[in-house]
């Protein structure tokens, strides 16, 4: 486990995750909404990100979180591990809602604890229905790799707390 990307639904704890996974291991982390998105919610332009996310892949090591579907492909066939977090909508809503107005290392922007984008609210209601398909098509095609999903933030913690035993053992 030297090359890992994490996914799953906005909210999901793609990020708490990682960072936990990041204290465990001490591999190094990066998240894709960082590489993304300017400060002032500008787009960085396409041909910069690309470069960027693609001198972290040629890296011996890594954890990078974010679900971007365009690049997936491209990270998937650098990595040797995925971690989904396929949680229920609701439990992803609720992430969302629990780190507003909260200064994040992996977002450029603290998000208003007043503002509420609904486009962006919807597309994670209707993740389980429209993205969600597709990253278990994805997941099928790439067998050969270690794929770990969880089904709530109870196994996520879980796996962690054994990985950090084993680790500590060494």
């Amino acid at each position: 486990m030297n090359r890992i990307i994490v996914i799953g639904c906005p909210g999901s704890g793609k990020s708490t995750f990682s960072k936990a996974l990041h204290s465990a291991t001490g591999i190094p982390l990066y998240h894709l909404d960082m590489m993304y998105w300017n400060e002032d919610k500008t787009k960085v332009p396409k041909e910069i990100f690309l470069r960027n996310l693609n001198e972290v892949l040629d890296k011996d090591c890594w954890i990078i979180d974010g679900n971007y579907e365009s690049t997936m492909d491209m990270r998937i066939e650098k990595c040797d591990t995925i971690f989904f977090l396929d949680y229920p909508v609701e439990v992803c809503i609720e992430g969302i809602m629990s780190r507003r107005g909260k200064k994040r290392s992996d977002m450029p922007w603290i998000e208003k604890s007043d503002e509420m984008d609904e486009e962006f609210l919807n597309w994670v209601k209707n993740y389980n229905v429209e993205s969600r398909p597709k990253v278990l098509e994805i997941l099928a095609k790439n067998v050969e790799k270690e794929i770990i999903i969880f089904h709530s933030r109870e196994e996520a913690k879980e796996y962690l707390k054994k990985l950090d035993l084993l680790l500590n053992k060494k």
